[in-house]
């Protein structure tokens, strides 16, 4: 469980590899947009933050976080990346429904981890209330995408 009020996401630069010349795949969810979206930006500040070129970050869009893994396939499969970074938002309904799709995204970018060269790295909220995904997509917990975005350049770095 999150520290209350700990921005989760302060990084130390000098600790992240320089990311000049690593290309990235960023597919992001269009369900829940206005959290999908503030990944997305932490992501792509992080990136150039530490270096990332804005023409070496490639964007693709998925209907929802089920797909992510779909997407991320093709995405590896049709462009050069040194890493991906799946960005979604499931939030708790009524149904059962936040149980499938969340094991089935979670599972699904695992296992492109273990079929592919290329890390994936698993930017999905799973949250009970809005609120809580609002708070970990630039609000008081920081902002999961930019972790994700840190990640990812340190696993494309990995044995290099």
């Amino acid at each position: 469980m999150a520290t209350a009020n700990k921005n989760l996401s302060v990084y130390d630069k000098a600790t992240v590899p320089d990311a000049k010349d690593l290309r990235f795949g960023i597919v992001v969810a269009e369900w829940n947009e206005s959290i999908t979206e503030g990944l997305f930006n932490g992501a792509i500040e992080a990136l150039v933050d530490c270096g990332a070129q804005s023409d070496n970050i490639i964007r693709w869009n998925v209907p929802g976080s089920f797909e992510l893994t779909y997407g991320c396939k093709k995405l590896i499969t049709s462009e050069k990346v040194d890493a991906v970074i799946a960005i979604g938002s499931v939030i708790r309904g009524e149904t059962q429904h936040f149980d499938f799709v969340c094991s089935a995204a979670a599972q699904g970018i695992k296992d492109l981890n273990v079929k592919f060269d290329v890390p994936v790295i698993f930017c999905v909220l799973t949250d009970n209330t809005l609120q809580q995904a609002q708070e970990r997509s630039g609000g008081k917990h920081g902002n999961k995408g930019t972790e994700a975005a840190i990640a990812a350049i340190k696993m494309a770095k990995l044995g290099a």
